[in-house]
């Protein structure tokens, strides 16, 4: 695991561009403290820094930039290549070669020597972002892992074509004079992150998963192809769909996992995971320790408020499989504390508050290991958001009622505020049976009455997935752009709502808020996460059940939850699906609320110029009476403006 960094078109001497991207490369020291390289060609005006945090072959044979054997390219690599024995071994069996040492960086340039960019690539199992400057052709390559695990920004800067794994890294440049797209923060306004391929500021970009870039020049514009397209996948699975009974599933399933979580901890280094007692977290541990020999190293936070508190449940499952756990109950002092340094641990603004749990998990894990295993990914690939079968049933019963008459309904069932209907429904708690209780009926209330005005299920889910309904009325010369809920790229021919709303997630939400959230999170303590249902195997393998199987019995994610059941008793893990979150509402109307009165200002918001402080001022007022629970509208604004202060301390012009 490391942060790259480099540039195409020199900005001064080979010395002062070797300074430079030595200080460009310090920027990102977190992501790799135990190495750092540089190698360039000042002819060519290529320029190349890592910083390494040392994983697979701890030795000087692992340093890095590294030259292939053939001395024709030089790669900087972030990330794991977790087949690259297997690789190594096809490498030998057509010509033997003499290896350096035993690190997957090395079996990649070598794959990419022999057998080309993309078919190497493609051979890959892992996750990374890498650089690649083939010195016969002077041409630069960029490319990025098949689910966005590893972040890579890329664009120009003066004269250079820039890139770096955290957009920190380019604050050294000299001609790096950053103007904010306010396009951008009308995303985040939306989503409460920044969807790829586009960045907080101007000019720059993400690359986006399964994606390669070619570049030559750096006053031309790159070629950007696909080597692993999720839409390709999807619609290559649904051609050849899982035939097997759902028994069959569950085995196939198991197989699959088992052969990607071996793989993954593999690691010269302590390893450990992430539990939180959910069907996903807990699969993945139950898996590793029936392939381990010893107890697995298990982490988790625990709050004493029980509606954010998944410690005990962790702790139980923990018991039984028998793992060596480790548990921290926090304050909530403790975690508000980490706040201030949201805004240098995410480079550009981000604003799903489980950024704070997930922080502070990493940082309890990374006093004991250097790696840690997550179950992320389990909801996007079996369908466990209960907002996919929310959003289709409400659609089927909506489409049988006039368009007109919905949205008269809607006018009306807004005229009451949600106060109103949290006080007519409080009384009749204690009747409902405690898993079907809601908690701020009038927000949801609220929120149905808006979507009895969509025209489509799409746009239900569009408004389902959204924050702010309407950013571009509060943002100031914004504008939305368009992203996969709103056709950057033609979504691929599924069965059924349900698996287009998974397939968006899949592409859209899991790489731009999961896997931002937990990369730089973790690699602000400098601990590598992996993400073994992330595997691209299990991933296609997904694809190919059929909703009938992912969703049986009326349960979700049905085949994970009958392979967890085969190492774990379903009374330790059956319990209603808990968010990795923080009480963000109490916070703002208690310890926080001066600090978010005074970002959140009238005379702030107009001096800034960013938005117009009318909706926010009201969102913020109807907050702290009580009268709506507006805490994730107020945290994506709290985030933007936490965020551009830091940058100011760090860029005091930073252009608007």
């Amino acid at each position: 695991m490391c942060g790259i960094v480099g540039f195409l078109g020199g900005a001064g001497s080979a010395g002062q561009d070797t300074a430079l991207v030595a200080r460009m490369a310090d920027m990102i020291r977190h992501r790799g403290p135990d190495d750092e390289g540089i190698w360039g060609d000042a002819e060519a005006g290529i320029t190349l820094a890592q910083r390494r945090l040392a994983i697979v072959d701890l030795s000087p044979a692992g340093h890095q930039p590294m030259l292939s054997s053939c001395k024709r390219f030089v790669m900087v690599f972030n990330g794991e290549i977790y087949n690259y024995e297997e690789i190594r071994r096809k490498l030998d069996a057509v010509a033997a070669h003499s290896w350096r040492g035993h690190s997957d960086t090395e079996v990649v340039l070598e794959a990419i020597a022999r057998w080309g960019l993309k078919a190497a690539l493609e051979s890959c199992v892992g996750m990374f972002a890498l650089a690649l400057w083939d010195r016969r052709e002077r041409i630069l390559v960029l490319a990025r892992d098949r689910l966005g695990e590893k972040p890579l920004y890329y664009g120009r800067i003066g004269k250079s074509f820039v890139f770096a794994s955290e957009l920190k890294a380019f604050r050294p440049h000299p001609a790096w004079n950053p103007e904010i797209s306010r396009d951008a923060v009308t995303l985040l306004m939306r989503h409460n992150y920044v969807p790829a391929p586009y960045s907080i500021y101007k000019g720059i970009q993400k690359l986006r998963p399964g994606h390669f870039l070619v570049i030559s020049d750096a006053d031309r514009e790159p070629r950007i192809e696909t080597y692993w397209s999720a839409r390709d996948a999807a619609e290559r699975s649904r051609a050849a769909p899982f035939e097997g009974s759902r028994d069959d599933a569950v085995a196939a399933l198991e197989a699959l996992l088992q052969q990607s979580i071996r793989g993954q901890m593999m690691a010269d280094v302590p390893l450990g995971a992430f539990l939180s007692g959910g069907i996903d977290s807990s699969t993945v541990v139950a898996i590793m320790q029936s392939l381990s020999t010893q107890p697995v190293r298990t982490f988790t936070i625990g709050f004493q408020q029980a509606d954010y508190n998944e410690a005990k449940q962790a702790k139980e499952v923990a018991r039984h499989l028998g793992t060596d756990h480790t548990e921290l109950y926090l304050s909530e002092r403790e975690a508000m504390d980490v706040i201030p340094g949201l805004p240098e641990i995410y480079c550009e603004p981000f604003s799903d508050s489980s950024q704070i749990p997930t922080y502070l998990v990493s940082k309890l894990a990374r006093q004991s290991v250097t790696v840690s295993l997550s179950g992320d990914g389990g909801d996007e690939l079996f369908s466990g958001y209960t907002r996919y079968a929310l959003a289709e049933e409400f659609w089927k019963k909506l489409a049988r009622v006039p368009h007109s008459l919905r949205r008269a309904t809607a006018g009306l069932a807004t005229l009451p505020s949600p106060a109103f209907y949290d006080r007519l429904a409080g009384p009749l708690m204690p009747l409902v049976p405690k898993q079907r209780r809601q908690k701020r009926l009038g927000d949801k209330v609220h929120k149905a009455a808006e979507l009895l005005s969509m025209q489509s299920v799409d746009e239900v889910y569009h408004r389902l997935c959204s924050h702010w309904s309407n950013p571009a009325d509060i943002v100031i010369g914004g504008r939305e752009r368009p992203t996969m809920l709103t056709g950057l790229e033609e979504l691929p021919a599924l069965p059924g709502n349900v698996e287009r709303m998974m397939y968006v997630d899949l592409t859209s939400y899991l790489p731009d808020d999961i896997l931002v959230k937990v990369d730089r999170a973790a690699m602000a303590v400098s601990l590598e996460t992996r993400v073994p249902m992330l595997d691209h195997r299990v991933v296609e393998f997904a694809m190919a059940l059929p909703l009938t199987t992912l969703r049986a019995e009326n349960t979700t994610k049905w085949p994970l939850r009958q392979l967890l059941y085969k190492h774990v008793p379903k009374e330790l893990v059956e319990r209603p699906k808990m968010g990795f979150g923080v009480p963000i509402d109490s916070w703002l109307r208690g310890a926080l609320r001066d600090w978010a009165e005074d970002l959140l200002s009238e005379s702030r918001l107009r001096a800034d110029g960013f938005f117009d402080p009318e909706p926010i001022r009201t969102a913020w007022q109807e907050h702290l009476s009580g009268r709506r629970n507006n805490q994730y509208l107020l945290w994506d604004v709290l985030m933007f403006q936490a965020w551009r202060t830091a940058q100011q301390d760090h860029q005091p012009a930073l252009a608007a």
